[in-house]
């Protein structure tokens, strides 16, 4: 007899081949695998450190274990199935993406027998997440993580388990910082991933745990395991982070990836707190109904603008559920509208939401679609944000030209401060308006710009043009005067962006 743990001491009798727990039936240990021993007991104890502080399980807690085939995913299962003294019920997961053929299915049938091995129940499913992907306009990516979090809650809700195991540890969190650094994210963004998420649905009990513990665990304890090799394609960022970045950046500091988790973990605890606040905040300034969110102009002005870009943040997401697409600069753009001196203006934002200040109140409410745009003038006085009639916002400021020009949006235009002076004239097509564009020396008819780049008629008029001294500087979002380009060595431009408008 063989004692189940130092707590439990419960006996254990051998069934083909394996070690099996009389009292709860889930501590499974193959005899033929070696036992937990130095540094993979140190392992354990982290963990069980994060499940406590966290409360991610507690005991006798049926548990989903999201399971690739990956190393990290089969060290996450040998680690729960370890932790005796909770006697946690476990169910395999696993999700064929089928991007790789054959390699995927071998995956798909290496989990199956893993859990066989365990003793374990699991649950394995195919989804074509390229056609997903297509049909839903989503990057791989994207399309993968949404089909394997709705196929994960499905197996809890079928097993009434009370939350899935993911196996991300501390270097995957380092990737995801970098990741949102990169793409531009605030400081809720670069919290990256938690222990456990907000409804306690997810849990990641290896976060403290960094990659080159968990390949000694799998030594260790001679595990196999699978092979992704879509890990390797650069074409992904975040494998170009992993094989390129972090390698990098360990020149300057070899723990670079144990820091940047330990800042996400610093990050995390603030945004905790910060939520709190918010949470408070939109208790005494927002009054909130279905798909819309109102707050008095007189009462938010005069919180601090971290505030209010929080309480901008949470408005959109009761609207709409999600804040996919939302930039700083729709914040900065909503906060514009809020300081502006203009009582009666609105804003149109990605998703199908409008931002609108009438009679002293700012209100966030969804919309059947983007609000038509009509002929309209205005002046631009200087840098600053004006939202334009019919939707969206036109971005002005000061900055030093792009070293790269070729990384230049096609929504965002350049000028010589010298040769675009303030005011600006934005305004709408008229008939006979000309252009020279950039590179040219003779006019070009705007007319022909439209049907050149195939602009429907009944568009055409709300297309915002932007003049300087009399002189059309661009036509937003096509094309760019020859009389304010940048020149060479300039180090004082203007930079024009178009933010939250299609104009095709």
């Amino acid at each position: 007899m063989v004692a189940c743990t130092p707590i439990a001491k419960r006996p254990l009798r051998e069934k083909r081949g394996f070690f099996v727990c009389e009292f709860c039936y889930y501590e499974h240990l193959p005899a033929a695998v070696p036992a937990v021993t130095g540094r993979g007991k140190v392992l354990l104890r982290t963990v069980m450190k994060t499940i406590r502080e966290h409360e991610l399980f507690g005991c006798g807690d049926t548990v989903v274990v999201a399971v690739s085939g990956g190393g990290d995913s089969v060290a996450l299962l040998d680690i729960l199935v370890r932790l005796g003294e909770l006697r946690l019920r476990l169910v395999v997961a696993h999700l064929n993406h089928l991007l790789r053929g054959a390699e995927s299915d071998g995956d798909a049938a290496f989990v199956r027998e893993l859990a066989a091995r365990y003793g374990l129940p699991a649950e394995v499913r195919a989804v074509d997440v390229r056609e997903l992907s297509r049909q839903r306009k989503l990057s791989l990516e994207e399309a993968g993580r949404r089909a394997r979090y709705a196929f994960f809650s499905e197996i809890a809700g079928k097993y009434r388990a009370k939350c899935t195991a993911l196996a991300h540890h501390a270097d995957d969190q380092a990737e995801t910082v970098l990741m949102r650094l990169l793409r531009g994210s605030g400081g809720s963004g670069l919290c990256a991933m938690t222990p456990k998420s907000e409804d306690g649905s997810r849990v990641r009990p290896l976060l403290q745990v960094g990659r080159q513990e968990i390949e000694a665990y799998l030594a260790g304890r001679g595990l196999s395991f699978r092979s992704d090799s879509s890990n390797r394609d650069l074409n992904f960022l975040r494998n170009r982070i992993r094989h390129e970045l972090i390698p990098h950046l360990a020149g300057y500091n070899s723990a670079i990836a144990a820091r940047l988790a330990d800042t996400a973990a610093a990050l995390g605890a603030d945004e905790i707190l910060l939520e709190r606040i918010t949470d408070q905040a939109m208790d005494r300034l927002a009054a909130v109904a279905t798909g819309r969110v109102t707050f008095s102009v007189t009462e938010l002005a005069v919180e601090p603008r971290g505030m209010r870009m929080r309480l901008f943040r949470r408005a959109l997401l009761l609207v709409r559920g999600d804040l996919a697409r939302i930039s700083f600069r729709h914040l900065e753009a909503i906060d514009g509208l809020l300081v502006s001196g203009r009582p009666h203006r609105r804003l149109s934002l990605p998703g199908d939401v409008a931002v609108t200040r009438s009679y002293g109140n700012l209100a966030f409410a969804a919309t059947d679609g983007p609000a038509p745009a009509g002929p309209f003038e205005m002046l631009l006085d200087g840098p600053g944000s004006y939202p334009l009639p019919g939707g969206g916002v036109l971005s002005v400021e000061v900055a030093k030209p792009p070293s790269d020009w070729s990384a230049v949006s096609i929504d965002t235009a350049w000028f010589d401060s010298g040769s675009a002076p303030f005011p600006w004239l934005v305004r709408t097509f008229r008939p006979g308006d000309r252009i020279v564009p950039f590179g040219m020396t003779g006019s070009k008819k705007v007319k022909e710009l439209f049907i050149e780049n195939k602009i429907p008629l009944r568009e055409r008029r709300s297309i915002p043009l932007v003049f300087s001294d009399g002189r059309l500087i661009w036509v937003c979002g096509m094309r760019v005067g020859e009389s304010a380009r940048v020149a060479a060595g300039t180090t004082n431009g203007i930079k024009a962006a178009l933010i939250g408008r299609s104009l095709n």
